[in-house]
């Protein structure tokens, strides 16, 4: 039996607006992110997905968008710490297009002083995904962050560094991964 997954990126923060790099650092949802979080959760409702069950970022702008859209469907959410955004350490609450940074993520095996590099990122988010994907018998919404989201897509579809890199999703986008 097929299964698939539900991805989705949280409500737009404080930080998003700022164009500052989140990371790990807790940024809360803006007026507009609250917004976003209940309109999805809405859709989600009007058009009967089949979701089992919603497992969150613990940081804040996730969980909170994961309990927004919890409220409208009834789906139960759970916090999920692997779901937590890369650790960008010295880059963290800088600009998110500053010319170092960009630098530093071509390099897949860069911690950034302090942080946690993509090698890193992606064994922990490919340790979820294997659990996920050998239960097929529930349906998930992953609720975390950008970052996450381009570990999630190279686990199902091939990307050159340059395609990972450029890789991103809106705020509150849903995407859909079957296996």
């Amino acid at each position: 039996m097929m299964g698939h997954l539900f991805f989705t990126r949280h409500g737009e923060t404080v930080w998003n607006v700022e164009n500052k790099i989140c990371g790990v650092t807790d940024s809360d949802l803006t007026e507009k992110g609250c917004k976003q979080a209940a309109e999805l959760g809405q859709m989600i409702a009007d058009e009967n997905l089949d979701i089992d069950e919603i497992l969150y970022s613990p940081l804040i702008r996730a969980k909170k968008t994961a309990l927004f859209i919890s409220e409208k469907t009834g789906i139960p959410a759970f916090e999920e710490k692997r779901l937590t955004e890369q650790c960008f350490g010295k880059y963290e609450g800088t600009p998110r297009n500053g010319k170092e940074f960009a630098e530093a993520k071509k390099s897949f095996i860069n911690s950034y002083d302090g942080g946690e590099s993509m090698m890193k990122l992606a064994h922990r988010i490919y340790g979820l995904l294997d659990d996920i994907t050998s239960d097929d018998k529930k349906v998930r919404l992953l609720v975390a962050h950008n970052g996450i989201a381009r570990v999630i897509r190279s686990y199902f579809y091939d990307m050159t560094n340059e395609e990972y890199a450029a890789f991103g999703i809106k705020n509150c986008e849903i995407l859909r991964f079957d296996y």
